[in-house]
């Protein structure tokens, strides 16, 4: 047992001594939960400054509300942009990272089920990324989002785009 912690120990060592960040451009891609819509995402972030702490995101993403039309249950997509500012924190060496995010929100509501042709809002997350290797990721975010839209033309207007939010993808650094 002592033996095997030792060579795990070695060769995580050596795989983060031999993996530098690149702190460049990234695209990424997400599959999200934002309240009860499913959506998928692309995202810009920019090269990190102020001591290789802060970025800047911006991100689009398509979402599916759930809800009854007429007689049958359907999903409807509407869009939403984000543009954030986020800070992070090195915890293990260059490939594992925590960050926070926060900033406002545009929906995009279809007009199949909402009068209002935009709704602002706002955004916040707590995220942590995984660099397998110097220009590649995975990531996982959980947060909120409050924008107090409500799907006005559907029966029992539902909300949307409020509450609880969930995000896991990738990226890829220039």
């Amino acid at each position: 047992m002592k033996k095997t912690s030792l060579i795990a120990a070695a060769v995580l060592c050596l795989m983060s001594a031999t993996a530098q960040e690149k702190n460049n451009l990234g695209l990424g891609f997400s599959l999200n939960q934002f309240q009860h819509d499913f959506g998928i995402g692309i995202h810009l972030i920019s090269p990190y400054f102020a001591n290789n702490s802060v970025a800047v995101r911006l991100g689009a993403n398509v979402q599916w509300l759930q809800h009854v039309d007429k007689s049958h249950t359907t999903w409807t997509s509407y869009q939403n942009i984000q543009l954030g500012i986020r800070g992070r924190q090195a915890i293990l060496d260059n490939r594992l990272f925590i960050y926070g995010e926060g900033g406002p929100v545009l929906l995009l509501p279809n007009a199949d089920f909402s009068s209002e042709p935009a709704v602002f809002g706002g955004y916040g997350l707590l995220g942590f990324e995984f660099r397998a290797s110097s220009g590649f990721g995975f990531f996982m975010e959980l947060g909120a989002m409050g924008t107090g839209a409500t799907a006005d033309k559907v029966p029992a207007k539902p909300i949307y785009s409020n509450g609880f939010t969930s995000s896991t993808g990738f990226r890829v650094f220039f």
